[in-house]
């Protein structure tokens, strides 16, 4: 194990036993940095300009696979509301790389982050191991965009891979009259018929709070989900309808939903609705360094960020398990930022 402090996420940070010296940027080398942001997502792309305005170096890695490639528009983002998505990420990238020390490399992604177990002395280079304890091996689109490099910090906002139900034509509506955050997107569905598609174990939840945005809402569970008699009554009681029977397929033209298909033949029409896919957090690059994880595998973090491992830092989908909105994963990215650059001098000041 590492000399560095084995606080875990919630404990107070050693900040006397942590590398907090202060270096000449004017002589880094140029695989150095003091960051490294992994994922380009609202959580990476804030943290990265706040601790860029902080005159932090950083390289932010940008995989270009964002999740809501799907969605046509996003809302809720304070003066961005109704913008598409990857509008805001274009927006965000280049306001970051008017800053010289930001980097970011594009269609690029990390293939393992290592620890070297030294502890920082006095005196150690910039770019050095023990200065930069961080190994983070890179691989872009074809073998000349390989790189590895070196950093005091390492940020994970690589969010969330989704799986949908396997139903053929779930793709051709997902992001357009499908979607999977009612927050985000149930303003829309008006109050037409929304059907509420899921196979998970809180579908329960997720109905009440769809119903809040519609209501004519028919949960499909497709066969499988484990939605009680209970709760079922419970839902009825609030005017939602719970369909148990096996679904075919989706009907519609041109991304507009039409009905939901049941394997009996029976259709049942819909005006829009949403999914409630299986989420996978993005964090097979990091089994190296064994940070903690819950139960579904995100990273467990303190309520400024902070893993289990001093120097690691994760922000947005990847580290909570929701509410899954832009908004919110920009400020834990700026939040995370803030604490980064309090952590590598050593303050704790609130402000």
């Amino acid at each position: 194990m590492s000399d560095q402090p084995e606080a875990r996420a919630g404990e107070a940070f050693d900040h006397e036993a942590f590398d907090h010296k202060a270096y000449d940027h004017a002589a880094f080398d140029h695989e150095a940095y003091d960051c490294v942001v992994v994922g380009a997502g609202p959580a990476g792309l804030s943290a990265a300009l706040n601790l860029t305005r902080a005159r932090q170096r950083v390289l932010v890695v940008d995989s270009d696979r964002p999740r809501h490639a799907a969605t046509m528009l996003s809302h809720g983002f304070i003066t961005r509301d109704g913008v598409p998505p990857h509008e805001l990420r274009r927006i965000a990238r280049e306001e970051l790389e008017r800053y010289p020390e930001a980097e970011v490399l594009r269609r690029a992604s990390v293939d393992s982050i290592s620890r070297d177990d030294g502890s920082a002395q006095a005196g150690d280079a910039w770019g050095s191991a023990a200065a930069h304890p961080f190994t983070v091996r890179i691989s872009g689109r074809t073998a000349a965009g390989a790189r590895t490099v070196r950093s005091r910090t390492v940020l994970v906002a690589t969010g969330l891979r989704e799986t949908l139900p396997a139903l053929p034509s779930i793709r051709a509506f997902y992001g357009m009259s499908l979607f999977s955050c009612a927050a985000c997107d149930g303003y829309e569905q008006g109050d037409g018929p929304v059907a509420l598609i899921g196979e998970t174990d809180d579908l329960y939840a997720r109905a009440l709070l769809v119903g809040q945005w519609s209501s004519t809402v028919t949960v499909f569970t497709n066969g499988v989900a484990p939605l009680t008699a209970h709760e079922e009554t419970a839902l009825g009681d609030r005017g939602i309808r719970v369909e148990r029977r096996v679904i075919d397929d989706l009907e519609g033209e041109r991304g507009a939903i039409a009905a939901v298909r049941l394997a009996d033949g029976e259709r049942i029409p819909v005006t829009g609705g949403f999914v409630r896919p299986l989420w996978h957090p993005i964090v097979g690059f990091l089994g190296a360094l064994d940070l903690d994880t819950d139960d579904s595998g995100h990273l467990v973090t303190d309520r400024d960020g902070r893993t289990s491992l001093p120097g690691v830092y994760a922000a947005g989908d990847v580290a909570a398990p929701g509410p899954q909105q832009l908004i919110v994963a920009a400020g834990a990215g700026a939040r995370a930022a803030a604490i980064i650059t309090h952590d590598l001098l050593g303050v704790t000041t609130a402000h």
